[in-house]
């Protein structure tokens, strides 16, 4: 069944941040910009649980101007710069409780011709199957910092939302000698799907892992 707003708004009110990352997985994710609407399913996200996580940029109550945003209410736009990448978070928990998710990869949907314009002509699962690339794709800006996904320019689409058939839980990437937060099953996929981040292709399935 299709999930509306107010659902998605209650989700991200009561729940915990992993159950909201496996929430977000086929989620209609959409940016408004001035060259028309850019759109894409979310099909990999990973969870990073604030205080307590080692990876995550909050751990300890860490608070720098640069993490404002991770401090504010649920549904605040987080970016961040790493490898000169712009990367894109959504906040999860309540005001002063800082929990996020990142957001991975999408399946490209509309306006994929500028998408392709703005990857300097990439195609294919290249195209947004890492969370710079799908930053650079949907023509994300450091602007949207602290604005809201569900009233800003980049905004979820509930109505538009896709159900997965499996969703599947692996370590996040890239978290080398953290302890028990390398392995953390903190990263959740729309199994079969070509647009996840290292995906092999003998994984890949013909509905991309959709009801």
């Amino acid at each position: 069944m299709v999930k509306k707003m107010e659902e998605i708004k209650k989700i991200f009110a009561q729940e915990k941040t992993t159950e909201i990352a496996a929430s977000l997985l086929g989620m209609y994710l959409e940016h408004d910009t001035p060259n028309g609407k850019i759109a894409g399913y979310i099909v990999d996200c990973e969870a990073y649980l604030g205080p307590e996580d080692e990876a995550a940029h909050s751990f300890s109550m860490r608070n720098t101007p640069r993490l404002a945003a991770m401090y504010q209410k649920a549904g605040t736009i987080y970016l961040y710069t790493m490898h000169t990448h712009l990367i894109l978070n959504l906040v999860t928990q309540k005001e002063g409780f800082p929990q996020g998710v990142m957001i991975r990869g999408i399946e490209p949907i509309k306006g994929i011709e500028q998408m392709q314009i703005n990857r300097g002509g990439k195609t294919g699962s290249a195209l947004t199957d890492g969370p710079g690339k799908l930053v650079t794709a949907l023509g994300i800006t450091k602007d949207l910092y602290g604005q809201s996904i569900f009233s800003s320019s980049l905004h979820l689409v509930a109505e538009k939302s896709r159900i997965p058939k499996k969703i599947e839980r692996l370590p996040r990437i890239g978290i080398p000698n953290k302890g028990i937060w390398t392995e953390a099953p903190l990263r959740y996929v729309v199994a079969g799907n070509p647009y996840i981040s290292k995906q092999k292709k003998n994984q890949i399935r013909p509905d991309h892992g959709w009801r």
